[in-house]
This record gives C-alpha cells, structure tokens and sequence, in this order.
C-alpha cells in the first residue's frame, strides 16, 4: 500500500475519540464533575451544594448528578456519595473527505445494473456485503423499528433522510442537533444515512430504509464530547423507547489512569467512571434496546491490551463492531471477497461481537474506476458512500468514509431489520 496515502487517509478518517483530560478544579477555574450515589440519589443536590457545587443536571436512572463546581477541593468535599468523577472531554477526530463529495438530484440517471431507482445505491458495496437486498426481496425493510444515533450534528433536512427522522435532541451545550460547521462532512449524516436513509428515487438507500431515525447530539460540530453527554443521551434514547442506539464514538482511557496538563485522573476515577458507564448500558438494556457500538480504529489486539478502557465499546450488554472491507472492489480481476480485516481495526474475541463493512484503501493501485457515472481512483470504492451535510439548497451531498464509526450503522440496520422480521 502507498505509504502516504495511509497517512494522508487511513490516520485521519478512521476514528474514534481521542481522550483529552480537562477535570481537574484550579482556584477560580470551574470544573465539571460527575456524583454517583449509593442510594437512591435523593441526596445528590445537598452533598454537592454543602460543597461549593451546582448540580446541573440530575439522572436518577443511574443515581448520579452531573455537577460544575470552582471549589478546587470539590472531589474531596462532597459527603455521602459513592464517587466523584472528573467529567472527562474527549476529542471525536472528524474525518477528512477522501475524495470529492458527489451533489445528486432526482435528474441524474440511474446507475447501471441496479435494481433500485436510487442513483448512488450501486456505491453502496456494503450492503451486497450482508445482504441487505436479500431482506429488502423479502418484504423485510425495517418498518416498526426506531433507532437512535448518537453522534455529532445531523443534516436534519437532508432529502434522503428527512422523511424517515422522527424528532432529534442535543446533550451539548449551546449547539442544538442540527449541524452547522461549514465543512460539508457530517459524521453523525454518514453514519445515519447509512442505516435508513430513504428509498426515494434518487441518492442512498440505508441497510433498514423504513426505520424511524431519533436523531440525538452527543458530540459537539467541534468534535469534543464529556461522558456526561454520552451518558444523557443514551438514557435519553432508552427512555423514548427505541429498539436500537448507534454510537460511532469512543474513548481510550488507561484504567492505570493518565494526565495532561490540567492534572490527572486516577486508577480509581477510571474504575468508578465504568461504573456510571456499565449503569448507563445495564438501563438500556433492562429496557430492550439493542446497543451497537465502534469497536476502535487503533488496529489494537483487544485481548492483550488489558490496561486500555474503551468506552463505550466496554460497556455491559453492548454489540462491538470491528470493520471490514473489499481490497479493489471495482477493480479488474477482484477476488469477489468482501471481508478483509482492515488495517486500522482493533481485534480480539474477549472484545469483539461482530465485524462490519467499513471501507478501506489497501488497494496498491492508482488507476481509475467508474461506477453509476462516476469516476475516481479505484481504491475510493472501497471506502463507504453514504449521505454527508447539506449546503446546497435543492441538492444533496453524499461522501466516502471509512472507519468501525462506517462498520456500526451497518450492523445497527441489520439489527433493524433482525427486530423488524
């Protein structure tokens, strides 16, 4: 494989967060704390009070309050609590387009060979990989199911997408659920078109294109993300009875702990933030959501790394998703296989459930390919093609992507399907 193309491509597009610690108190500095209880929690807002904290938002689910406190010695002063964490920040890596980005509309002609009237689904590899038509020929297409993504912004008019999203909700503060960066990526309308954008006549189809789509924000446009958010928004998701969460996001954090400038978490933070977290996927579960997360893009040996957390990949009662893809797709002389191990993808039976089609470029070669009228250097194909953030008014955007955060709306829509049959 070309070196720098992996450099170029593979380091920044495949992503899961980047755990950046920003807790710590400093004399005037205020900080955000996450309180778990033992109790039943009825005594969360006087302990954080009598400790010069506001709870700014309480989670009875899990018996824990999320606190803001510039009391430097906060951690050490709440009484009657279980813990006291640093509500930790983690940087969501946004991936750089790989290649240009195609604008659709309904005049563009259907691709060759396709069974369908939408003009991109012959982009779309991946759902030939788990046989996603063969369920559609069945009359199973998702109806009935309701999943939520947990992401970034969402293009939240997005004509392949709009008729299928039932409502949407951000946990991030000052930035509602709509995404509004000027780049014309949207991870969070990757990853969402993926599994249900609509069958309409033109652009994707989704693994599930009759699901219902609860759109909730966890993440900023930035890319930042606290556990807290994370947390909310699944508890949220759980509560408005979905039967699937998709989170294409996550954290590595060493339960020996870890610093940064700011100060540092301990081992027992760590472990007690795993506690909060398992709460959080044990509430899902107890309501029968199905729970599909990114297993990570670090090409890590999950089974010897035992030092690393990751979140929310290591949660109780979750589906971790490694990703797989075709090497020259498109390619003359293609060995019709479709489930490579990528070379960025983290492995391992004690972590992994199952893998799915995240897109790769480990074709060696240069030469171009062209597909539904499209033309581009044929190692692109083996990427991910789905919806991306709409700036044009009247048109559509779809991008290529790679990454477990493309292998998980992949098997969430399978699950769809699976709850829907």
């Amino acid at each position: 494989m070309n070196r720098s193309r992996f450099s170029l491509v593979l380091l920044v597009v495949f992503v899961i967060g980047l755990l950046s610690v920003s807790a710590l108190s400093a004399q005037g500095v205020q900080r955000s704390y996450i309180v778990l209880s033992d109790g039943d929690g009825s005594n969360l807002a006087s302990a954080i009070s009598a400790a010069g904290g506001t709870m700014v938002n309480y989670l009875p689910q899990i018996r824990a309050a999320v606190a803001v406190s510039s009391n430097p010695n906060f951690k050490t002063q709440v009484r009657g609590v279980r813990s006291v964490i640093p509500d930790l920040v983690y940087q969501f890596e946004v991936p750089t387009l790989v290649a240009d980005g195609e604008t659709v509309s309904a005049a563009v002609g259907n691709p060759p060979n396709s069974g369908s009237p939408d003009t991109r689904f012959n982009l779309q590899w991946g759902h030939d990989a788990v046989n996603a038509p063969e369920a559609w020929n069945a009359g199973v297409r998702g109806q009935g199911v309701v999943v939520a993504v947990l992401d970034g912004g969402f293009d939240l008019d997005h004509p392949d997408l709009a008729a299928n999203i039932i409502g949407s909700q951000s946990f991030v503060p000052g930035e509602s659920a709509a995404y509004a960066l000027p780049d014309a990526f949207s991870h969070g309308t990757h990853v969402a078109g993926t599994i249900g954008a609509v069958q309409n006549g033109f652009g994707t189809i989704g693994v599930a294109p009759d699901v219902d789509l609860l759109l909730v924000k966890v993440l900023a446009d930035s890319g930042s993300g606290a556990f807290s958010w994370v947390a909310s928004g699944i508890l949220y998701a759980a509560d408005q009875g979905v039967d699937v969460i998709n989170m294409s996001l996550g954290a590595d954090i060493p339960q020996s702990g870890v610093c940064d400038d700011e100060g540092c978490i301990t081992a027992r933070e760590v472990a007690e933030l795993r506690v909060m977290m398992n709460r959080v996927a044990n509430y899902a579960a107890q309501r029968g959501v199905t729970v599909v997360v990114a297993a990570g893009n670090d090409g890590r040996d999950r089974d010897h790394d035992a030092n690393i957390l990751t979140l929310p990949a290591d949660m109780p009662n979750v589906i971790a998703i490694s990703a797989y893809a075709p090497v020259g797709w498109l390619a003359n002389g293609w060995d019709g296989f479709f489930y490579y191990p990528t070379s960025y993808t983290n492995y391992g039976r004690s972590a992994i459930d199952f893998a799915g089609p995240g897109g790769d470029t480990l074709y060696p070669g240069n030469e171009a390919c062209t597909v539904a009228g499209i033309t581009r250097p044929c190692w692109v194909f083996d990427l991910v093609f789905s919806t991306g953030s709409n700036l044009t008014p009247g048109a559509a955007t779809y991008y290529w992507s790679g990454g477990t955060s493309m292998a998980t709306p992949h098997a969430a829509g399978i699950a769809a399907l699976i709850i829907s049959e």
